[in-house]
């Protein structure tokens, strides 16, 4: 039996690439700004995580050249052995404070973070507890940890605290969740799930990639939202988004993130973050800080696409973020309808199963504070027009 055989027979993406269908992978020749550029054309983007605008930010870039100009283009090495460099340490200094924690420290990727994090803090006779609709690289960090995994429905804390009730108190628990869920964009019920995490002894994790830079007064994401910054153990953040740059990061107490730094096999046996990354990263903080209207106009552009989008007849979830999803219904109409938006010149993600319920496939979208009107209203408008003729809405 030829290990390879199962690639040879993989047909699926040939299925949707013989229908003229298929739109993952596809070639933009310009920066991830509201308009993009593919093929030669102008497709407004609303599929992309740049959520405050920050990645074509004139500042972002003169920082990363710089860091280059000084550091060179990457660390060769581990930032366990060779590769840390004092930038790194200054990153991490200002997240920490940021996000008004003790400590954090910095990994090469936001998907690495949580590998690393949560299978070296789950280990044998542990138990981690998990929402059904969190993320891959979550699922996948406590599936390499040797505790017990147990989901809860998504959302449900009933069914947390149910779990919980029947749970061997010996054994040390995490509770590890989305803090906004990346397809359904909406917002874990925090107030809750703090409440029965603690009457449990629980110890609570939130994945933020999609609420830093977004949600709370100040941009530290979903806790600060809800006032919740002391309650929640450990707060994962991602760099891909609205930091503008590549790389991720985890806060917590000073000793369970020297913890982390010696133990976490995806930072220990990974290259450091390169120095241009790190240097982005560093200038995207600063202007957070400084420009809380970029939140404000990203806010103002979420909430007019998602009453368009409904007014418009399309069901959008329980959506409460700028990541909006568009339910379609079967796979096959998420790719027709996501073809005819690219050919009106909009960029959507289709999301069909497994990532969701066969049934369920949505188009994703997502919003930046640099949309400006026109592009919203010309996106509206090739909703408008091909939900029509595919039947989506009246």
């Amino acid at each position: 039996m030829d290990i390879f055989e199962k690639c040879y027979k993989f047909r699926d993406a040939d299925v949707i690439k013989e229908a003229g269908l298929y739109l993952y992978f596809r070639t933009i020749s310009s920066a991830q700004d509201p308009v993009v550029t593919i093929e030669g054309k102008p497709v407004v983007m609303l599929g992309s995580n740049n959520y405050l605008g920050l990645t074509n930010h004139p500042e972002v870039k003169r920082a990363a050249q710089d860091a280059i100009e000084k550091y060179g283009t990457g660390c060769a090495g581990s930032r366990f052995l060779n590769g840390t460099l004092d930038i790194h340490i200054q990153l991490e200094e200002k997240l920490a404070a940021f996000m008004n924690k003790p400590a954090a420290v910095t990994f090469s990727t936001g998907f690495q973070v949580n590998l690393g994090v949560i299978s070296c803090l789950v280990e044998r006779g542990d138990v981690v507890y998990l929402d059904k609709l969190d993320h891959a690289c979550i699922i996948d960090g406590a599936r390499l940890g040797f505790g017990a995994v147990v989901k809860f429905n998504h959302n449900d804390m009933e069914d947390l605290g149910r779990r919980l009730n029947v749970h061997d108190s010996r054994k040390a628990a995490l509770v590890v969740v989305d803090g906004v869920f990346s397809m359904e964009g909406d917002v874990i019920d925090l107030p809750a799930l703090v409440k029965v995490a603690k009457a449990h002894e629980c110890r609570v994790m939130v994945d933020d990639a999609h609420g830093i830079g977004v949600f709370g007064d100040n941009g530290r994401g979903v806790a600060e939202h809800f006032g919740l910054e002391d309650d929640v153990d450990l707060i994962m953040g991602t760099f891909s988004k609205s930091l503008a740059s590549v790389g991720g990061f985890i806060a917590g107490e000073e000793r369970v993130i020297n913890w982390v730094k010696h133990r976490a096999r995806s930072l220990m046996f990974s290259a450091a973050p390169p120095p241009a990354s790190v240097a982005s990263v560093l200038k995207a903080l600063e202007i957070i800080e400084r420009e809380p209207e970029r939140r404000e106009r990203l806010w103002e552009n979420t909430h007019f696409m998602a009453e368009g989008l409904r007014t418009l007849g399309f069901d959008t979830l329980d959506s409460s973020s700028p990541v909006i999803p568009v339910l379609a219904g079967e796979d096959t109409l998420a790719f027709v309808m996501a073809k005819r938006l690219h050919e009106e010149g909009v960029f959507v993600n289709p999301i069909v199963s497994p990532a969701v319920p066969p049934g369920r496939a949505m188009l994703r979208t997502s919003y930046m504070a640099t949309h400006t009107r026109e592009h919203l209203e010309r996106a509206l408008e090739a909703f408008a027009k091909v939900g029509r003729e595919v039947g989506v809405i009246q």
